[in-house]
Parts: structure tokens; C-alpha cells; sequence
């Protein structure tokens, strides 16, 4: 029972989509942090209404930019981030390399191509004997 737990816990689609969902949250905190620091001050001073000064920031029209609320998000952002990776990434991409899978290996490099001396498109392959775009003999 624990063993198909095990795998079902180390599939690598599913540790993907967790990293994923952890980084879309973390994403959106932080655009909540810029909306409500940023954004929402500076449309309140177009519509004339007043804040207090809450903290590193400036004024506006009479309506406080709360720049320092956003810098704590930035920088909670990152740590949180720099937690996931050495959290969850890390180990399990040392558990899969034991394995003998690589994870988020590099691409494989692209296929050799020439390009049509006619229309200078330069995505044919190199064994193509006619051009995919203008339909020219291609030596």
C-alpha cells in the first residue's frame, strides 16, 4: 500500500504540477500586494479620496503609495520561492537522478536545417529536395 503511495507521490507530472500551483500562489499574493499598495492607492487619489502615511512610501493627491508593503512582498516572494526549490525540487531531482531519470534535463539540440535560396525561409530540412513555403526545387 505505502509502496504505490510512494510512486504515486514521486510521478514526476505530479511534483511539476505541485512546484506549479505553489508558484501561481505565490505569484498571486504578490500581484495582491502590488494591487493594494500600488494600484489601488493611486486610482483612490484620481477619485479624491485621503490616507494616512502608513510607512516607506510617498503621497500622491493626498493618497499614500505604500511602496515599503510591496518591497515585503518582493522579498517574501523570493524566500519562498528559494524554500519550494531547495523543499521540493532539489530533493527530487537527486531521488530521480538515483532513479536513472533526469529531470528538467536540457532540450535536445535542434535538428540540422538549410535555408531556400528562393525565398530565404530557413526552417527546411536538410534532406528536403523542395521548399515547404514557395514550393522551389531546392538543391
Amino acid at each position: 500500500m505505502f509502496k504505490g503511495f510512494k510512486a504515486f507521490l514521486l510521478q514526476g507530472n505530479l511534483i511539476i504540477i505541485a512546484v506549479g500551483l505553489v508558484v501561481a500562489l505565490a505569484v498571486s499574493t504578490l500581484v495582491s500586494s502590488f494591487t493594494t499598495s500600488i494600484i489601488t492607492p493611486l486610482i483612490n487619489s484620481l477619485a479624491g479620496t485621503s490616507a494616512k502615511n502608513q510607512g516607506l512610501g510617498w503621497k500622491v493627491h493626498g493618497q499614500f503609495i505604500d511602496v515599503g508593503a510591496f518591497l515585503g512582498a518582493v522579498i517574501y516572494f523570493i524566500i519562498f520561492m528559494l524554500v519550494v526549490y531547495f523543499v521540493l525540487v532539489v530533493p527530487y531531482r537527486r531521488y530521480m537522478a538515483k532513479q536513472g531519470t533526469p529531470v528538467f534535463a536540457a532540450p535536445a539540440p535542434a535538428a540540422p536545417t538549410k535555408t531556400c535560396p528562393f525565398c530565404l525561409s530557413a526552417d527546411l530540412p536538410v534532406a528536403a529536395t523542395k521548399c515547404s513555403h514557395c514550393a522551389s526545387v531546392v538543391e
